[in-house]
């Protein structure tokens, strides 16, 4: 199929231009949230930049979305063209929970695939066709050695997210042993006062992060409010033991004995004192991670998920069309009747 899809997450989209497709990208000259592009990522050749201008014009199959603003921008850059469209819900409701309306609620001009079954549990989505697709991610194969004694976290915007992210628990851990933070924004870690047990790294190429982070001896996922966090998959694929707080998803993706998952900080806490004090221990727990993380979030699951789910849209948009297109003739079959 031909995908018109924004590059959004980069993360996700590093999963998803993993399929059989082609993949145009509205690119812009300023490179903006507009016009992303490729963003320098080490994509397949069957991701396409193209200009907004020319999208007119392309033969576009499906748009997938990402946010609510794009469904004005594909509007106006297909020309009222009918095209199936299916949203990406990424997060997870901050509001009114439990009774969060999903803002594209009760439509039939399009459907919602929400990235974990907490999002579609938690979020009001009326009569709105809904699917889960969970997350997959590129192997990055088993790389945890766990020789230095550190932890690892990887959080982007850890001052301005805050507590949705857990920034606020790391120094708990840093107790234990420091916290090594790599992400977007974590330059102003420093604003927070934890001194040295929280070093921030910045915001690194995914190459030679895993390898920097698979040296740390466990992986910190200190994320309350959240949809499951790709870096934490990552980690397991990694074969990293991993300490999780038990909320939205990660109970789902996370086994006790893949290092440790608990809504007690203080029992996450207890857990890392362990690891670093039995690294044995700590490679059994990350071998445990590493099977579990292959088994739900392999790339080849999630590709065929989407397959299933793109062929879906299509599928029902051209179904639809074609009624419609009946209805219409009848209508004026009856009239010419009447006349």
């Amino acid at each position: 199929m031909r995908i018109l899809v924004w590059h959004v997450h980069g993360g996700w989209m590093d999963a998803f231009v993993r399929g059989q497709h082609r993949y145009l990208v509205p690119t812009t000259a300023a490179r903006d949230a507009d016009g992303l592009g490729r963003g320098g990522r080490d994509w397949p050749d069957s991701v396409v930049e193209i200009a907004p201008e020319d999208v007119a014009d392309a033969e576009v199959d499906v748009v997938v979305l990402q946010r609510t603003e794009e469904l004005e921008a594909a509007e106006r850059l297909l020309r009222g063209r009918s095209v199936p469209i299916v949203f990406v819900e990424h997060n997870a409701p901050r509001v009114d929970v439990p009774d969060s309306r999903h803002p594209l609620r009760d439509r039939d001009d399009l459907r919602i695939a929400h990235v974990t079954h907490w999002n579609a549990l938690m979020w009001d989505c009326g009569t709105t066709a809904t699917t889960v697709v969970e997350h997959g991610v590129v192997d990055p194969g088993p790389l945890y050695t766990g020789a230095v004694e550190r932890f690892g976290a990887v959080i982007n915007e850890p001052v301005r997210r805050g507590r949705v992210v857990g920034t606020d628990l790391l120094p708990r851990f840093g107790a234990v042993a420091p916290v090594d933070l790599w992400g977007i924004g974590t330059e102003r870690i420093g604003a927070l006062g934890f001194g040295d047990r929280v070093t921030a790294l910045g915001d690194v190429p995914s190459d030679p992060m895993h390898r920097a982070l698979a040296e740390r001896r466990a992986y910190v996922h200190p994320n309350r409010w959240t949809s499951l966090g790709l870096s934490l998959i990552e980690a397991m694929h990694m074969a990293m033991p991993v300490l999780v707080l038990a909320t939205t998803d990660a109970p789902r993706t996370v086994p006790a004995d893949a290092g440790a998952i608990a809504t007690d900080v203080e029992e996450l806490v207890r857990a890392s004192r362990l690891l670093l004090e039995d690294p044995d221990e700590a490679r059994r727990r990350g071998a445990v991670a590493r099977e579990a993380a292959l088994e739900r979030h392999s790339l080849a699951r999630f590709t065929a998920d989407w397959d299933d789910l793109l062929d879906r849209a299509v599928t029902d948009h051209h179904r639809t069309a074609r009624a419609a297109r009946r209805d219409g003739a009848t209508e004026v079959a009856l009239e010419g009747s009447a006349r």
